[in-house]
């Protein structure tokens, strides 16, 4: 038996990020033949056609007109006031539920995550996660003793499976009377997808009739990272407009990143927010979030806050900044194209893609097909069930080759 200095809950697999991994392997090949030569769709980052970290201008000149003093300090412990109040403008827009809100200052939308898993569940709970997921879902969720338990994403139509979603929903529920449910939408990692109006009435459907039982415990996480590149303008953000009126015992919290939309991957800001129809669950989740930012983390990017409440708050800012959002969403949508129509083209199926960094290739042995494709100079995630391309990080061009690349691999193997 092996002698370990580590506790036994804290002892996992000796192994790298598959995701920084791979990146790392693919910058090795740009090393070795060129930027030209090697397709790099490993990181959930925008990168320009010249393979540059795309920086909203509009962001960093904020950053740098912040005195020394705005970056270095501490931010309170659950967030800047007028930041907690203008995340909520920032996410919402137009559609802010007619509810109780509270928000908490997170690191990334995955503090959020991690607030919502830890806060809202027990030591053995299930988690519930569509069966193609962000991989960080699971091992925030081993991390604290809690398991994952998968409904099927999409139905024999590549619609969202609400009769799966509704299946594994009740049976979770009904054994553990308390359930957390991550809803990974619009623009879903890895695939692209986004529910409809008319599926998230089934969604709260389901939620509202299980929450006629008043021992019922339920929480629904809407992680929206990718909402800035969803749908066209406020239109994205009309599904929580939805979340007004709810019964007490279900509970909405909102993942939100500022990673994506403000092009702020390193700086790790973000929020979790709380919505209830009852003041007093809204004010138990922002003190239980507080109580986690302290034990965790103490507090957040003071400078990243700072920078979305002066953007947010300045009419003209926020013109020249949705510009340059706008810009960025066309040259993502012109790659998707050049993506969907190639595989087409080839006869690749992928699954359906509506908005946002990815595009995802189901198949048998992903780990396989990503290692043929690496011979080719080409890097692609592989996942449980399929293989994750971002168009996110890859040229037009380049979107418009690969789907034939993938397929005489996949052919291969």
């Amino acid at each position: 038996m092996a002698f370990n200095m580590v506790a036994n809950h804290a002892i996992w697999p000796k192994a790298n990020d598959a995701i920084f991994g791979l990146a790392a392997k693919a910058k090795e090949a740009i090393d070795k033949y060129g930027k030209e030569n090697v397709i790099n769709s490993t990181l959930g980052a925008l990168v320009d056609d010249n393979g540059e970290l795309i920086c909203l201008n509009t962001v960093y000149q904020e950053l740098k007109s912040l005195p020394n003093s705005a970056i270095a300090a501490y931010a309170q412990v659950a967030g800047q006031p007028d930041f907690l109040e203008v995340v909520q403008k920032v996410c919402f827009g137009k559609y802010k539920p007619n509810a109780y809100i509270r928000a908490v200052a997170t690191p990334g939308g995955t503090g959020s995550v991690r607030h919502g898993i830890y806060n809202y569940t027990n030591p053995g709970d299930s988690i519930l996660v569509g069966d193609w997921h962000w991989a960080p879902y699971v091992t925030i969720s081993e991390e604290y003793g809690r398991t994952v338990t998968n409904h099927e994403l999409f139905n024999s139509k590549n619609e969202f499976n609400i009769e799966s979603f509704k299946e594994k929903f009740e049976e979770l529920l009904n054994k553990q009377k308390r359930l957390v449910a991550v809803i990974n939408t619009p623009a879903n990692n890895p695939t692209g997808y986004s529910l409809s109006d008319e599926e998230w009435d089934e969604v709260l459907n389901i939620a509202k009739e299980n929450a006629k039982d008043p021992e019922n415990r339920i929480i629904i996480m809407v992680d929206c990272a990718y909402i800035d590149y969803a749908g066209i303008g406020d239109e994205r953000r009309k599904f929580f407009a939805k979340f007004s009126g709810l019964p007490k015992n279900i509970l909405i919290i909102v993942a939100f990143s500022m990673s994506k939309g403000y092009t702020m991957y390193g700086m790790r800001s973000g929020a979790a927010i709380g919505i209830s129809s009852d003041e007093d669950i809204a004010e138990e989740f922002y003190y239980s979030c507080m109580h986690s930012n302290r034990a965790n983390w103490s507090n957040g990017t003071r400078a990243a806050m700072e920078i979305m409440t002066r953007i947010a708050n300045d009419p003209e800012k926020t013109k020249l900044y949705e510009a340059e959002v706008n810009e960025t969403k066309v040259m993502l949508r012109r790659r998707a194209d050049a993506f969907v129509e190639g595989a087409k083209e080839v006869g690749l199926e992928i699954l359906p893609y509506r908005d946002g960094f990815f595009v995802s290739i189901p198949c048998k042995d992903a780990k396989k097909l990503s290692d043929e494709l690496i011979k080719e100079n080409v890097f692609a995630i592989p996942l449980k069930k399929g293989l994750r391309f971002a168009v996110c990080a890859v040229s037009e061009e380049k979107c418009r080759i690969a789907p034939a690349i993938i397929k005489k691999a996949l052919d291969r193997i």
